[in-house]
């Protein structure tokens, strides 16, 4: 019997690697410099992640300014003051605004996966931002000479290309980040703003094969930044309908921080088909506290006993420091739920195999 375990992504960045990223900023150290620490931050997490036993490792997004915006480094047609995202305890995050076509990627995520590649013999999964998400930096005030019809047509071109390079480089699978799913029905509770995420996305998957479509997952939660969240207040319910019409093999879930997970599991149950794979959020990035081993296997335990054993899997309820100046849990507590996580799930399969 086998439930495999992966990590989201995001891993809190190294004190020094942050420093060298202010210093860069403010122009007193060198490109090569900063190009050093990066380095150097890479190297360390794809060896802590081996530490932990885990059997996918991903690159921590240690060089990612974002989750959301690494395909717009470099990019000079945009301007600050876009979408607004508000957090549970008061603090913002800001898309920027498009402010001329067309639309190209200035980073492809295939470069992430290339450089964790060199540091390690294991599998290695690459996470990417979602067409949905980055539809948000078109303007509802249009682009004079641009139409939204054109920066669709061009956004679904770059996410494709952004998962294809993904594949073709080696990726053991792809996660599709869709933390605005959650937060769409917040504003927008009659979901047709979520549809219309559901679909975009959809454009895009229906570029790939069903043989790549089963290395090709989604994310949902409701987000997870500086120990706040977006859209907790959101009921999974109404998410989880339309998320299941998204034409991917692979579901990462948050779970654990759920108040009545045995409701959303049984939900699952009802919409999952035979191919998915539900990967079930044992760890919450949010809590300072440990889990033990023996919490995550309960935990792997209470989604078995609702949903097929052969179709689960467990991972973490959201990255944990999906913006790079995130610093609200420490480095050393991150690998050490990984690793309770990795350990509770063996435990579980221990358990099932009785």
């Amino acid at each position: 019997m086998a439930i495999p375990t992966e990590s989201i992504g995001s891993i809190p960045r190294p004190p020094q690697l942050l420093e060298a990223i202010q210093s860069f900023q403010q122009g007193s150290i060198s490109r090569e410099r900063l190009d050093a620490a990066c380095l150097d931050a890479l190297r360390d997490t794809v060896a802590r992640l081996e530490q932990t036993g885990s059997p996918v490792l991903t690159d921590g997004e240690q060089t990612k300014p974002s989750f959301a915006t690494y395909p717009l480094a470099g990019l000079e047609n945009l301007a600050p003051d876009g979408v607004v995202i508000p957090f549970a305890d008061g603090h913002q995050r800001q898309l920027p605004r498009l402010t001329a076509g067309p639309f190209r990627y200035g980073v492809h995520a295939d470069n992430y996966l290339k450089a964790a590649r060199v540091f390690t013999k294991l599998p290695v999964k690459q996470a990417v931002i979602s067409a949905s998400a980055l539809s948000l930096l078109y303007p509802q005030s249009g682009i004079p000479g641009y139409s939204r019809e054109e920066f669709i047509a061009d956004l679904i071109n770059e996410a494709e290309a952004d998962i294809r390079g993904a594949l073709d480089a080696g990726a053991a699978t792809v996660q599709i980040d869709f933390t605005e799913g959650r937060l769409s029905l917040k504003l927008d509770p009659s979901g047709g703003l979520l549809r219309s995420f559901v679909d975009l996305n959809n454009q895009v998957l229906a570029r790939f094969s069903v043989e790549e479509r089963r290395k090709i997952g989604v994310h949902v939660c409701p987000g997870g930044d500086r120990d706040s969240t977006h859209s907790a207040d959101v009921d999974y319910a109404g998410l989880l309908p339309t998320l299941f019409q998204m034409n991917v093999g692979r579901f990462y879930l948050q779970m654990a921080s759920e108040p009545d997970r045995k409701r959303v599991l049984r939900l699952i149950g009802q919409l999952a088909a035979p191919e998915h794979r539900i990967f079930i959020g044992v760890i919450d990035p949010i809590n300072p506290v440990v889990e033990t081993a023996e919490q995550v296997r309960d935990r792997v335990l209470e989604a078995a006993s609702i949903l097929p054993v052969q179709q689960l899997g467990t991972t973490d309820d959201c990255g944990f420091a999906p913006f790079a100046d995130d610093t609200s849990t420490a480095r050393d507590i991150a690998f050490q739920k990984i690793q309770a996580r990795v350990q509770g799930t063996v435990l579980a399969i221990d358990e099932l195999g009785r």
